[in-house]
Order: structure tokens, then C-alpha cells, then sequence
């Protein structure tokens, strides 16, 4: 069984998407089993459908409104470089509302119904290949980890906008009288869940350079403080799973084939801007095809 395990990584989500669409050219139908995290989880069922014009289209039309009902920050931009500071009208009235987040991301659960159509969810459903979302169960301090194959249209929607509401600045969401958050604050690359579930061969995309090269600026307001401790948090997340991933591996005779963004492409995932997403899919597009060359080099 092969594969494909996407992380998390918010706008970044669009190289993911360049790199795979490489590896199904190269490997047309290749993947029996597709996990993703987050950015991730909105990746894989467009991927498994083969439909990748179409989610690249969304990937790179995107805007902060796409996604957030309610945005808790603002975008400046000063020399290229994007910081983000408190909308506090908005923050004010979400928690008029009685909301626990600072912001709300209902528009992208919108958006996921809109590009997901029944029809399409029952094609993969009844196919061989299985789609598996990551989700963090923060009321019983657990990952849980949501196959299409036990879920109808409406709810598995549901569990993919779970699985990319990074809290606190998206939707806390309440279901099955537990609360639930973005699958990467528990696992942002589940290389082991794949190899658990059979998978002998993994392509795993680390929306994470491979060596850090991050020096954070200083943080200029609470939110930016913030950003930059889940920034930290989920660094080391990520460099937990991917070890566990190998460890796993070993021991049951599975290859890991990584694919890590070559440069930092971005310090806030949280900020979608649609030029900037359009290039990353192609750098990741080219990345991957210039990974494959040296492997074919090599052999």
C-alpha cells in the first residue's frame, strides 16, 4: 500500500499542492491511502479525485474572507513583509457573542461544501482509496483521525474544516459533547497513523524547510506573540512526528520519501494572498520535479 501524507500549514498548503500534483503525473492512480493535517485535509480529496485544476484554482484565489467569518487581525504590509495586528472591533464582538476564539472560520466551511459536491463525496466513498483527516479532541487530550469510509457527506465536511481551525484565531468547534481544534496541535505529519494502516511506502509533504533557518522578528502585539508560540509549538510537533514516522518505519519495513519546502516560504500561514499562493504551487510543482530528476540520477 503507498501513501500520501500532506502536513499542516495553513496558505502554505498551496506548495503542498504543486508537489503533488508531480507526483500523480508521475504516478497516475499510485496512492491507496491519502492523510492529511489541516491545509492538508482540504488537499487530499480533490487529490484522490484527480481533480487537481480544481483545487488549484481555489488554492489560488483565496483571500482572508474566503476563510474567516469573523477575522480577529489586520495585514500590514511594510517591505514585502506581512505582520498582522488585533482587529479589536472584531475580537470585541466574537466575544460579545459568547465565542471562546478571537475569530471565526465559518466561510471556509462554506467554502469546502461548495468544493466538495455530494456527488463527488460518493465516488470516493465507494472507490478503494481511503481519505483520512487529523483532528485534535482537546476535551479528551487526544488525536483522532476521520476516514470517509465512516462518515456521510455532511458530517466529513464538517471534519475537514476541523481539522484546518487553528485555534484560537478559528472556531472552537463543539461535537459529540467534546471540543475540537486543528488536527496539527496533535499530530501536523502523520507518517505513523499512514504506516499503521498499512502503507509500506510513504510520500510525505513537510510544508517545513528540512534544517530551520527561522530567526522571528520581535513580537509587536499580543497576536503576534502568539503566532510566534504556536509558530515554536508546532515546530516541535513536526520534528516529534517526523522521527516517530522513521522509527515506525524501521520497524515495519516502510519508505519514507520526504518532500521539505526547499526555503521558509512564509513566518504566518494564517495570511492568504492569492499571488503569492500561485507561486508557491509552481515552486512546489518544480521542486518536486527537480527532487525526481536527482533521483533518477542516482539510480
Amino acid at each position: 500500500m503507498r501513501a500520501l501524507v500532506i502536513s499542516g500549514g495553513g496558505s502554505k498548503g498551496a506548495f503542498a499542492g504543486g508537489v503533488a500534483q508531480f507526483l500523480l503525473e508521475k504516478h497516475p492512480n499510485s496512492y491507496d491511502l491519502f492523510l492529511g493535517t489541516s491545509t492538508g485535509s482540504l488537499l487530499i480529496s480533490h487529490l484522490a479525485l484527480n481533480k487537481i485544476s480544481k483545487i488549484r484554482k481555489i488554492y489560488t484565489s483565496v483571500n482572508q474572507n474566503s476563510i474567516f467569518s469573523n477575522c480577529p487581525f489586520t495585514i500590514q504590509r511594510k517591505y514585502g513583509i506581512a505582520t498582522i495586528g488585533i482587529n479589536h472591533w472584531n475580537v470585541l464582538r466574537n466575544f460579545y457573542k459568547g465565542s471562546k476564539t478571537f475569530g471565526e472560520s465559518y466561510h471556509l466551511l462554506d467554502l469546502i461544501k461548495k468544493s466538495i459536491t455530494p456527488e463527488e463525496f460518493q465516488i470516493l466513498k465507494k472507490g478503494p482509496k481511503d481519505i483520512v483527516v487529523t483532528v485534535s479532541n482537546l476535551s479528551l487530550n487526544q488525536v483522532e483521525y476521520k476516514s470517509i469510509n465512516d462518515f456521510e457527506y455532511e458530517e466529513f465536511c464538517e471534519w475537514i474544516w476541523i481539522s484546518c481551525n487553528y485555534t484560537p484565531f478559528m472556531s472552537l468547534v463543539r461535537k459529540n459533547g467534546c471540543e475540537y481544534a486543528d488536527g496539527g496541535l496533535g499530530s501536523m505529519v502523520p507518517i505513523e497513523e499512514a504506516i499503521k494502516r498499512g502503507a509500506r511506502e510513504v510520500d510525505a509533504i513537510i510544508l517545513h524547510t528540512e534544517v530551520s533557518h527561522i530567526n522571528r522578528m520581535p513580537s509587536k502585539n499580543v497576536f503576534s506573540l502568539l503566532t510566534n508560540m504556536f509558530g515554536f509549538m508546532l515546530d516541535r510537533i513536526e520534528q516529534h512526528n517526523i522521527k516517530i514516522g522513521k522509527y515506525v518505519a524501521t520497524h515495519n519495513n516502510a519508505i519514507i520519501n520526504f518532500y521539505f519546502t526547499p526555503t521558509v516560504l512564509t513566518t504566518n500561514s494564517l495570511v492568504f494572498d492569492r499571488d503569492q499562493m500561485s507561486k508557491w504551487w509552481k515552486s512546489g510543482y518544480l521542486y518536486a520535479a527537480s527532487k525526481g530528476e536527482e533521483s533518477s540520477a542516482l539510480e
